[in-house]
């Protein structure tokens, strides 16, 4: 309501000042008209009273009858001047209204040149000028979207057809080979239930990019315990961690409550964790630390791996944005963990950051001790 009743006052100072403009230009150039139309006066007279007339001169008569006259021909000129400039005036802010509608062409047709207006318009000319940038943004924004959408759909057709391929060759191999030994049936279907769950966590990420897009999150709170649900998380990554060689380094202050959404922090939590896992150098410590400032506890998850560079660190966030372009199949997600992340954090009231320099990646999460006060 505030914002409305602000855009109207805008928008009635912005009138004002044109109508200003306008009615001081109106003003002066009529008493400009006048001041000329004076010195004309006086400099004619002035210049015929040096000649001598006759008196049957047929100029002479004409001068004397406008002479007898005088007022009625000064105040009819001084009519037709006023109506003149009245005229010029009233037709400008049609020519205004003429400038605004070719303006609107050319944002309707998203021109790079910038709109150009009226000096006594320049407060409008330069919002409409904020406007077309603005859409030029969202219009790259959206075709940069739309493309990533379609790279993803690309990635995930090929991510599905992979897994999907390796269950049915080695089903048909089962098929096909009745007296197979009991180690290779063990083994053969141990591999087609790997490359089934491999399946079906890809089908997951399709239903994310549903909801992620479609949706919009509604949390489900309660006092939750953050410290325990961050010491159960690291346990449930402990084989994951051992695959690499990894080790914890847990710096978790004791029974920290929270009230938040568990089931969605606990998401964040395990994609930042998932994501410290896969970028980390085998042989390192993935260091999970947590502080209390004022109202908000303060979650780092850090890990030692190569450094993002600054342009992907900015974007590491986008729906659909990969680090690893080359999509390996054990660690490639659709690219929405980290975008779906923010998206819990601030719908908490919270904030998540990235920061990596000198081969070390730190994620930081803001979080409020009650999210109740923040949304």
């Amino acid at each position: 309501m505030s914002k409305s009743i602000g855009k109207i006052k805008k928008n009635y100072v912005r009138r004002s000042q044109i109508f200003r403009h306008l009615f001081a230009q109106y003003v002066l150039t009529f008493i400009g008209f006048v001041v000329v139309f004076a010195v004309f006066i006086f400099v004619m007279r002035t210049f015929l009273s040096t000649f001598s007339w006759q008196a049957d001169n047929l100029f002479y008569k004409l001068l004397k009858s406008i002479d007898n006259y005088i007022f009625f021909w000064i105040g009819s000129s001084l009519l037709i001047g006023w109506l003149v400039i009245t005229y010029y005036f009233f037709q400008k802010p049609l020519r205004y209204l003429d400038e605004l509608v070719m303006a609107s062409e050319q944002l309707a047709k998203s021109v790079s040149e910038p709109i150009v207006l009226p000096d006594s318009m320049k407060d409008v000319q330069d919002e409409l000028n904020q406007v077309r940038e603005q859409t030029q943004r969202n219009a790259m924004a959206a075709k940069e979207a739309e493309q990533r959408k379609n790279d993803l759909i690309v990635y995930l057709a090929h991510d599905l057809k992979t897994p999907l391929t390796s269950v049915i060759g080695y089903l048909a191999l089962l098929r096909d080979e009745p007296q197979i030994s009991k180690e290779l049936r063990a083994k053969y279907t141990g591999i087609a239930l790997d490359k089934a769950e491999r399946l079906e966590a890809l089908i997951n990420e399709f239903f994310d990019i549903t909801r992620f897009n479609l949706t919009r999150l509604i949390l489900d709170t309660r006092t939750v315990n953050l410290t325990r649900m961050l010491e159960q998380i690291t346990f449930e990554f402990n084989p994951l961690l051992a695959e690499k060689s990894l080790k914890w380094d847990l710096r978790l202050i004791p029974d920290l409550q929270t009230v938040c959404d568990p089931e969605k922090m606990e998401r964040v939590f395990d994609n930042l964790i998932r994501n410290a896992v896969n970028y980390s150098y085998n042989d390192t410590k993935i260091i999970l630390s947590m502080e209390r400032l004022e109202e908000y506890a303060i979650i780092r998850v850090e890990n030692r791996g190569h450094t993002i560079p600054p342009e992907k660190l900015s974007r590491i966030f986008e729906q659909f944005f990969r680090l690893d372009q080359a999509r390996s199949s054990s660690t490639g997600g659709a690219g929405l963990g980290l975008a779906i992340a923010r998206e819990i954090v601030q719908s908490h009231g919270g904030t998540i950051t990235a920061e990596s320099i000198d081969e070390s990646i730190v994620f930081t999460v803001k979080l409020p001790l009650d999210c109740k006060k923040n949304v």
